[in-house]
């Protein structure tokens, strides 16, 4: 039977300059708003609400807990909540703003974070678009770039992030089906040639990944730890 998968994406609220290069190094950042495709293409939007139904700057801890049953409900369900750096990035913030720690690390644990798969295999992440590139697929939107996705919500253009984070889990989900139909993932490394990479046991989850042994970076200079990814889910 083939898997269920729900694609999964937040959007950060704290309005930082486009040179940033690790976010995280800016916490606490807020959620603006997350999206959820499921693979029977049931779209869910999430963001906060004020009385009179217009969005809020940022979720508060109570919008946040919703958003985390429901992720727990589908996976109760059978399906299998999927990203694209969900584990070092997703959960991680989730898990902060939210406070719901313990139920974060439970969900990115059993997630099934592709770019984090091709790390623990090749050694090395690649982007959302380089994939999507290489697999011929619609790659993400070049209307709101992401580190733009904070000041759009700040400045009132709700729909064009609610597109953008729309359109995130919309790629992610196509990516992981067509990896999955052609048993490899291509994608377009920096020198803009096409490079693949055999999916034999098709997608794994967060701790099936970690269970693959560490392949050869001795060709690089500075490589990169998994505990970049994982380190907070031991914290």
């Amino acid at each position: 039977m083939a898997r269920k998968y729900l694609s999964f994406d937040i959007e950060t609220a704290k309005v930082l300059p486009e040179q940033v290069g690790n976010l995280l190094e800016h916490r606490p950042l807020g959620i603006c708003c997350a999206a959820t495709l499921s693979a029977d293409d049931e779209l869910k939007l999430w963001f906060g609400k004020n009385g009179d139904g217009s969005p809020t700057p940022q979720m508060n801890r109570e919008e946040l807990a919703e958003l985390i049953q429901f992720l727990s409900a589908v996976v109760e369900n059978g399906y299998h909540i999927l990203t694209w750096n969900g584990l070092g990035f997703d959960f991680d913030v989730l898990a902060e703003e939210s406070g719901l720690v313990k139920e974060c690390k439970n969900l990115a644990r059993h997630h099934v974070d592709m770019m984090f798969q091709v790390f623990c295999e090749r050694g090395f992440p690649i982007g959302l678009n380089s994939a999507l590139r290489g697999m011929k697929l619609k790659e993400k939107s070049e209307t709101v770039k992401g580190h733009l996705a904070p000041q759009f919500w700040q400045d009132g253009r709700y729909d064009e992030v609610l597109d953008y984070v729309s359109q995130d889990v919309r790629c992610t989900l196509d990516l992981a089906l067509a990896c999955e139909r052609e048993k490899q993932l291509r994608w377009v490394n920096q020198k803009g040639k096409t490079s693949d990479h055999a999916l034999r046991s098709g997608w794994l989850t967060v701790e099936k990944a970690l269970q693959k042994p560490e392949p050869d970076t001795s060709w690089m200079d500075k490589p990169m730890s998994r505990s970049r990814f994982t380190g907070w889910l031991n914290g």
